[in-house]
């Protein structure tokens, strides 16, 4: 007949949880007649039930962990201490590295196994809910919820009771233990299980006198001091757990599970399809049903968005809610795992205060773009390669609340007048969002995330996207003021690259850039940010590019950035290129450096200024210095395929010339692009006036190693 186990943990440090638990193990052998074993889970306090025993184990619990051999009544002895009043220990590791590197599958294993060996298994799992006092309480019978008659105390036991009970372990599995009671104290057990929302199961007295003379013993109580106040009621607690019959009660509640054995046993085929399909739909309308509830009951708008912590209050109440909700629901078939719960708990809090499943994905540094496309399609991007995620929203409504939770704050506006808009999120990622009647299969969402730390040329050439030659030339050519057009397709990593440029330019340079949502992020301190404004309710005060770019030429810059050339802005960047502020950068949409020229030429005509081709093709020469062409590869790397001067104009036409180029020669086994970068050998014009300025251009950089 299997035994049972028993876990101890505190809702904080100091209520005495660890000299409970040595003692409950005690108080079970001697009313059992029959050896118990104690377990230290306590990775924070580590060490210190070796004291409160006076025992040190022939291994720790990091070494059980480890073990792969079979748990039996002789093997467990290769690791127990064992102590004359009847009951084994394991410790935990003194170091706090070993505490840390416990195997906690491997302690699944062990728990499995030592309930065939002892009828009863008594755990100290600390004061923190660790994967390790997880996992203890995935297979305990019983978990004992120790507070103490002090109110910072009883708050954050009744913190973990609700984090328990969020995490599916059933109600009646988790009993509060009052250590250290006192008879007419104002915390009464009476006024913790009112403030907890549960009745206190046993109260220990306060026994300063014993537990002091036992720690500084090395005794534990029950030894030293069995009819002592704190004694008597560890013993009075355990004739309580077995004449209520306690533990063969609990036995029958569903056991919480990991999501891997809750799927043990699934059907395959269409069969399981159909299955899986059936339980996706009630997963959603068990959630549209909790919001539906949540907004009934509780104002959900009244969020400070600059304050984190009335966000972590509003949060953490918002959290109780869901899971008083979800008590009120049949969810056995649809929440048969922890995991499960923790889940639907998790989407349904970040849905009503967050982005949704959208969150995740934000998180995840991996994941360079998310494209959401009506409630239940999200797309990403990951490692250039686009997967369909298998989260949704709850329904098109809670698409439309994440939208308008990343335009307010930065006072935009989305509606059936304006069904579009562009925002940035407080990382700095870019969004574009389009609602109907414009997205006919409902809103739609594009986030282009941006890594935390601002890359490098280092990093572009570890990635592959370029050569280390390639690099010091860029170098060269930014702090030469050369006039630079950045040219790719969407998501070729046009603002990345433009990045690392802009970090080449010397620091006591003023830079001003133009952007419509701002992504640009310069290291250097004098950098002065421009970014355009749609236009009001009343459909005026709109600000766009080409303003930006105006009054930037007032601003007294050295260089220009605009971010990215799409109209009429174009005429004036080439103005300001050609009047004194050489060394200024944008990025156009082009898939070579001659469809770049031709682009420009095109959007130069959007300003309407009427002028002839010829002009505009001479203002281009003479404006811009270089294209950069930036490409996204079959294979989801990116690269920067060429590096092209502009040589002037003969004639019509605008003359070309690379100087690096990349060229592909097919494909791994793995899938990936295989390929070369190239020096053409040709010289650019500026390297010679350079070097007349006393400036040293290694030459090598134009040939190939």
């Amino acid at each position: 007949m299997a035994g049972n186990i028993i876990t101890i943990i505190g809702g904080k440090g100091g209520v005495g949880k660890s000299q409970v638990a040595a003692n409950l193990a005690i108080a079970y052998a001697g009313e059992l007649r029959a050896k118990t074993l104690l377990l230290d889970f306590d990775q924070k306090s580590c060490g210190d039930q070796n004291i409160i025993t006076g025992l040190k184990s022939k291994k720790h619990l990091k070494e059980l962990s480890d073990f792969s051999g079979a748990i039996d009544p002789r093997s467990i002895q290769l690791f127990t201490a064992d102590h004359k009043a009847g009951f084994s220990y394991v410790g935990m590791p003194t170091e706090a590295i070993a505490a840390n590197q416990v195997n906690e599958e491997g302690i699944g294993k062990v728990l499995k196994a030592v309930v065939n060996i002892y009828p009863v298994v008594v755990i100290d799992a600390g004061s923190d809910l660790t994967p390790l006092a997880l996992k203890a309480m995935e297979y305990s019978t019983l978990i004992f919820l120790v507070a103490s008659p002090d109110l910072l105390a009883v708050n954050q036991c009744k913190r973990m009771y609700t984090d328990l009970v969020t995490m599916l372990f059933p109600k009646d599995m988790i009993q509060i233990l009052v250590n250290q009671a006192v008879t007419g104290h104002p915390v009464s057990p009476d006024v913790i299980g009112k403030q907890i929302g549960k009745p206190v199961f046993h109260a220990i007295p306060r026994d300063d006198a014993s537990c002091i003379a036992a720690l500084s013993r090395s005794t534990p109580v029950l030894v030293g001091a069995k009819g002592s106040p704190f004694g008597s009621g560890v013993v009075d607690c355990v004739r309580k757990l077995i004449q209520k019959n306690v533990l063969k009660t609990l036995e029958r509640l569903a056991k919480p599970q990991d999501s891997g054995a809750a799927q043990t046993g699934a059907r395959t085929g269409e069969a399981g399809a159909a299955d899986d399909a059936k339980k996706k739909d009630q997963w959603t309308e068990l959630k549209g049903r909790i919001h539906k509830s949540l907004v009934e009951e509780m104002d959900l708008k009244k969020q400070d968005d600059n304050d984190p912590k009335a966000k972590i209050i509003l949060r953490e109440q918002t959290k109780k809610m869901v899971v008083e909700l979800l008590g009120k629901e049949d969810t056995k078939s649809i929440l048969p795992s922890r995991d499960d719960m923790n889940r639907i708990v998790k989407e349904i809090l970040d849905e009503a205060l967050g982005l949704g499943p959208l969150e995740d994905m934000l998180a995840d540094k991996s994941i360079s773009e998310i494209m959401v496309v009506g409630p239940k399609k999200i797309y990403y991007e990951q490692k250039g390669k686009v997967k369909k995620s298998e989260v949704t929203f709850t329904n098109d409504r809670q698409v439309m609340n994440v939208i308008e939770r990343i335009v307010a704050p930065i006072g935009r506006r989305i509606d059936e007048k304006t069904p579009y808009v562009d925002a940035r999120l407080a990382d700095g990622s870019r969004v574009h969002a389009i609602i109907p009647p414009c997205a006919i299969d409902g809103c739609c969402i594009t986030i282009r995330k941006f890594p935390d730390k601002r890359l490098t040329y280092k990093d572009l050439v570890s990635f592959g996207a370029m050569t280390e030659e390639m690099a010091d030339f860029l170098r060269i050519s930014v702090e030469a003021h050369r006039n630079i057009v950045v040219s790719g397709g969407t998501g070729s990593g046009k603002t990345t690259l433009i990045n690392m440029l802009g970090g080449f330019i010397q620091s006591n340079e003023r830079i001003i850039t133009c952007e419509d949502s701002a992504e640009l992020n310069f290291p250097q301190d004098h950098v002065v940010r421009l970014e355009t404004r749609p236009p009001s309710l009343e459909g005026d005060g709109a600000i766009d590019i080409r303003c930006l770019v105006k009054q930037t030429l007032r601003m007294r810059p050295d260089r220009i950035v605009v971010g990215e050339c799409r109209g009429g802005e174009t005429l004036d960047m080439l103005q300001a290129m050609n009047t004194g502020h050489d060394g200024s950068m944008t990025t156009v949409h082009s898939n070579t450096p001659r469809d770049a020229i031709s682009r420009l030429e095109t959007l130069v005509q959007y300003a309407g200024a009427g002028l002839p081709q010829k002009a505009i093709k001479e203002m281009i020469a003479s404006a811009v210095h270089m294209i950069i062409q930036q490409s996204r590869l079959d294979d989801g790397s990116r690269k920067c395929l060429y590096i092209t001067e502009i040589g002037g104009i003969q004639g019509e036409v605008i003359t070309l010339q690379d100087i690096f180029t990349y060229k592909q020669e097919g494909m791994n086994k793995e899938g990936k692009i295989v390929g070369k970068f190239m020096a053409t050998g040709f010289i650019p014009k500026f390297i010679e006036t350079l070097e007349k300025k006393g400036y040293k251009v290694p030459r090598g950089l134009f040939t190939n190693k």
